[in-house]
């Protein structure tokens, strides 16, 4: 049985070769939602297309009662798997993203994929350079901003607001929740990426989280950016600095927003490699990894309504769970977490979800004024680069452990897509 109602979205895989693209301009593709419902997330797959399309083109896909979904063609997302298309002689390997309907677990839906143009009512992605940093916003709402300061040393004031690159994140209603430089704890801000007890070198140690001495993490360069009707996405490529400035690692961080309803959807992946032998990622529960923090007045205000809804249930206001180094005990390999908070009167919701591929183990921290996240322990090396990905979901008001969990299976198990051939 198939079924398709026009208005969510599914992350996906590709399963089967496309047939030879010169043959026709258009191609049929099934998306089968395997056992679980899917509701309002991304499809994307990867497809060798001939070399007239490019990253940015819109195209529609077409479900067999004729109901049309406008989709986005990028380029391949930095994680993506796309070695069987890079021998695919005289075409370049696309990733194809669009919102299709809600499918019901063990059903599918048929769409034929097309050229197409964005409609000039239709709301697009777009990014804008300003005093803050970079800004994507979905038509006139903000999603995100890269702040990406250059290291200013000519005072500890001025290295403390420059000492590394961060995002903020934005509720559906435009309210900025994530907090920046000063405040509680001035070396969270926004959702970040470091650790706090790094090894490389002959015996040298470095701390990208506080950025204590002379480490600290620098923008380098913007290597791409996306933006359409389906999805915002830009590329960065970011040093890591030790003991004495000089650059240990090199990261290779992705962010990407969807134009999901209900909610704001944003991934982050990352890949850190050595710039020369091995480096060991360590550190504790609260001071490396992927974590976010909420903005300060969640500190100041209203920290005793925080609350942490996880797998196991919904936490009481003002508890806190945290992985704990000297007994081994806490909270370790959550496939999620997501944290209540209420800024300037409103309550949100901030959902964690941490990808089954990410290193493990995984201890999480979580704290009553807004920040959480976790880490794991990793040794780099030329031939091991660390590769992690996770999402966050933003909502306004609360979610129910359902809610949270249906996210995050879509994540873990993504539908799957495959191209139909002739006959099919």
């Amino acid at each position: 049985m198939r079924r398709f109602i026009a208005s969510s979205a599914v992350a996906a895989t590709l399963l089967a070769a496309l047939p030879d693209p010169s043959v026709a301009q258009s191609v049929t593709i099934e998306v089968e939602a395997g056992e679980h419902d899917r509701s309002g997330l991304p499809v994307r797959a990867i497809l060798p297309l001939p070399d007239d399309f490019s990253p940015g083109d819109p195209i529609v896909l077409t479900a067999e009662g004729g109901t049309e979904i406008l989709g986005q063609l990028t380029a391949p997302s930095l994680l993506a798997d796309r070695t069987r298309f890079d021998a695919a002689s005289g075409r370049v390997a696309l990733e194809v993203n669009f919102i299709p309907d809600r499918l019901d677990a063990g059903e599918s839906a048929r769409f034929e994929v097309s050229r197409g143009e964005t409609g000039s009512g239709s709301s697009t992605f777009s990014w804008e350079e300003t005093d803050e940093g970079d800004r994507l916003s979905f038509g006139s709402d903000p999603l995100l901003l890269y702040v990406r300061p250059e290291l200013d040393e000519s005072s500890p004031e001025t290295r403390e607001q420059t000492y590394k690159p961060f995002h903020h994140l934005f509720a559906p209603d435009g309210r900025r929740l994530s907090k920046g430089p000063g405040g509680l704890y001035t070396h969270h801000r926004g959702l970040f990426f470091g650790y706090n007890r790094v090894s490389y070198g002959d015996g040298k140690q470095a701390d990208v989280w506080h950025a204590r001495g002379k480490a600290f993490q620098s923008h380098e360069e913007t290597l791409s950016r996306e933006a359409g009707p389906v999805l915002g996405r830009h590329l960065a490529r970011i040093d890591w600095h030790g003991q004495e400035g000089e650059v240990f690692a090199r990261e290779t961080r992705e962010l990407t927003a969807y134009a999901t309803v209900g909610g704001r959807l944003i991934e982050f992946a990352s890949r850190v490699e050595t710039t020369g032998g091995p480096v060991m990622l360590d550190g504790d529960p609260q001071h490396a990894g992927v974590h976010f923090r909420a903005d300060n007045h969640v500190a100041d205000e209203t920290k005793g309504q925080t609350y942490y809804l996880r797998p196991d249930g919904k936490g009481a206001p003002g508890e806190t769970r945290n992985w704990e180094p000297d007994t081994g005990q806490g909270p370790i390999n959550l496939p999620w977490n997501a944290m209540g908070i209420v800024v300037d009167g409103e309550r949100y919701t901030v959902c964690y979800l941490d990808h089954p591929e990410n290193p493990k183990e995984a201890r999480y921290s979580e704290r009553d004024y807004g920040r959480f996240g976790s880490y794991f322990e990793y040794e780099l090396t030329e031939d091991q680069p660390l590769e992690i990905r996770y999402r966050l979901w933003i909502q306004d008001a609360e979610m129910t452990l359902e809610q949270v969990a249906a996210l995050d299976a879509d994540f873990d198990e993504p539908a799957s897509v495959r191209v139909l051939q002739a006959g099919e």
